[in-house]
């Protein structure tokens, strides 16, 4: 049994662990040069963030769906990296969003080079991952479009915030369907479509990893809440500092109104208050990683990974969906 990818992933199969190790190093040297520009500083700040490493868990997910067809098919790497581009894009995108100072370890490209420069990074991987896009064929050009579309929708619905009415956990699952669900959907079905899988496949792993990719977001706002910067690769509190409503933030507000615990009103008011005061900002952190609303968040990521491996049953038995049944334990444990 080897540990390889993000997580710890266990492979227990030697075949395997060199066929994943093999494609993920692939992505790696794809990513470098997918990220270079007669501009030194345009690859200076595009190979920011591809330096500063990261779990890979798309590109994983690509190559560990390639084996239910042919693993070395010409369009698996291509498309993993594409994948990969496309998320790293939209992370200069959110830090600018954010107002982040740190990501995985790092200053972020805005804090280092301005607003300006990161937005327009961001927009350079977008280029680049088209480009290599259109070698894969008008349908991969396509499901990416889609994606790309639903991820763009899942952002404006996030910063325009639920309708009247509208109850606001249920607004948030569908923006992080789209933000974080819709690109790890595309991870699963590039890897069986590039692969040649039957359609039943390829289907079926598309709705895994877009049940797995809800599942990797609501870990995300547990370890915001619960985890040191060390752990996330990320200042702790981030999106409670800005004012983004994830899921412990929207379990506690429900509980509040549901039950009306003058506590919870009270962390509610400390909540709508403002939280870049350091000393405001850390009593809430404090008080959120004792409240119920981080463990229900934690058993709703549970109920979401459960879903993730409940999607894999009709696959025949193989190292590779056990390979899979055992991310959506990773992300569960990454929750706590």
């Amino acid at each position: 049994m080897t540990v390889v990818g993000p997580f710890g992933l266990s492979v227990r199969d030697q075949a395997l662990e060199t066929d994943v190790q093999a494609g993920l190093a692939a992505v790696e040297a794809g990513l470098l040069e997918a990220t270079k520009s007669e501009v030194p500083f345009i690859t200076e700040a595009a190979q920011h963030l591809v330096r500063a490493g990261g779990k890979r868990f798309r590109p994983l997910l690509v190559m560990l769906a390639s084996r239910f067809g042919d693993p070395y098919a010409p369009g698996i790497v291509p498309s993993a990296v594409v994948v990969e581009l496309t998320h790293l894009a939209t992370l200069y995108h959110d830090d600018v969003m954010d107002e982040a100072d740190v990501r995985r370890g790092v200053d972020s490209a805005n804090a280092r080079w301005g607003n300006s420069v990161a937005v327009l990074t961001g927009d350079f991987l977008f280029a680049r991952a088209s480009h290599i896009l259109a070698d894969l064929g008008p349908e991969a050009v396509r499901i990416q479009a889609e994606a790309f579309e639903r991820l763009v929708t899942g952002q404006i619905l996030e910063t325009a915030g639920p309708r009247d009415g509208r109850d606001p956990v249920a607004h948030y699952l569908d923006v992080i369907a789209g933000k974080t669900g819709s690109l790890i959907a595309v991870s699963g079905r590039f890897g069986a479509l590039m692969s040649g899988a039957d359609e039943s496949v390829v289907d079926i792993l598309t709705h895994y990893g877009e049940r797995l990719g809800t599942a990797f977001q609501l870990a995300d706002d547990v370890l915001d809440i619960a985890s040191d910067a060390h752990e996330s690769g990320k200042t702790p509190g981030t999106d409670l500092r800005e004012g983004i409503p994830t899921l412990p933030v929207l379990r506690l507000r429900e509980m509040a109104a549901r039950d009306g615990a003058p506590e919870d009103l009270d962390l509610v008011r400390l909540l709508d208050g403002d939280l870049t005061d350091d000393a405001r900002h850390a009593e809430v952190l404090t008080r959120l990683r004792a409240h119920p609303a981080l463990e229900q968040a934690r058993r709703d990521t549970i109920r979401y990974a459960q879903d993730a491996r409940a999607t894999l049953a009709p696959l025949p038995e193989c190292f590779a969906k056990s390979a899979l049944e055992e991310l959506c334990d990773a992300v569960v444990h990454r929750a706590g």
